[in-house]
């Protein structure tokens, strides 16, 4: 029995279109046909858009100068053993996930890849509860303890079903969204003592970006697809982002072969 007959195939990426909605203020999917069946019969297509739109691998050169481009990174990182952990049950807007919390759920070893379930993908565009603010702006995410975590335990890359490995409150969308930021910072206050620039201070910035891509421990955003069929488990994961010279990060479809 061949190694393909004792496993199962789960998709794992968003779908893409031109309603995919890109990270703020990216360029979005925008396509339009050059020619339809004439001359020659064949249908022909163009296609505009950021690297940062859909399910899509961000490469350590999208934050750090000398770090790889997306063709740089090797096989054997973008396929390996991993862990699909399921932080659903504590997820919630605003929230904030630990590494002890990951622990408690799944068997995390060195070298592995790390999908991150917070169930946030049920207000992903095509979804019926869709929700492009919760997606995008309200997501939970870590603190800088978890970082250093990844650092400790060389994960390989980390994949997550929001908008962004990172808390929101922790990028731009901070400045961008006053009213959420309020009410951010409120919530982290009741919850965890601390507002937003004492869980988040200046040096602690897209701390899942400056403080991992320059060791390439880099992530995937938007997953979403069969995830739910693969909560705590352990399988092998595969990214297959195109072999981009000089990307910075790519679309990409993430793929698990499951042994059933």
């Amino acid at each position: 029995m061949s190694f393909l007959d004792r496993v199962k195939l789960y998709d794992l990426t968003q779908p893409l279109s031109h309603l995919t909605p890109p990270w703020p203020t990216y360029e979005p999917l925008q396509i339009k046909f050059f020619k339809r069946l004439a001359p020659n019969g064949a249908n022909g297509q163009l296609l505009t858009h950021s690297n940062h739109v859909g399910t899509h691998l961000d490469g350590s050169l999208h934050f750090c100068t000398h770090g790889r481009d997306i063709a740089s990174i090797p096989l054997n990182e973008l396929v390996a053993p991993g862990v699909v952990v399921d932080l659903s049950d504590i997820a919630e807007d605003y929230g904030i996930y630990t590494s002890k919390d990951i622990m408690e759920r799944v068997e995390v070893k060195k070298g592995d890849i790390l999908i991150i379930h917070t169930g946030y993908h049920h207000y992903s565009w095509e979804q019926p509860e869709a929700d492009e603010v919760r997606y995008m702006v309200k997501h939970p995410g870590p603190t800088m303890e978890f970082a250093r975590w990844c650092k400790e335990m060389e994960i390989k890359w980390i994949g997550v079903d929001c908008g962004s490995a990172d808390h929101p409150m922790n990028t731009k969308i901070r400045e961008w969204c006053p009213a959420q930021a309020k009410e951010a910072d409120k919530y982290l206050k009741e919850k965890y003592g601390k507002g937003l620039d004492e869980m988040f201070p200046p040096d602690h910035y897209q701390l899942m970006h400056v403080e991992l891509f320059p060791y390439d421990i880099i992530h995937a955003e938007n997953l979403g697809g069969d995830i739910d069929k693969l909560l705590n488990k352990r399988t092998v994961i595969g990214c297959f982002p195109w072999r981009f010279v000089g990307g910075e990060s790519s679309i990409c479809r993430i793929v698990a072969f499951h042994e059933e």
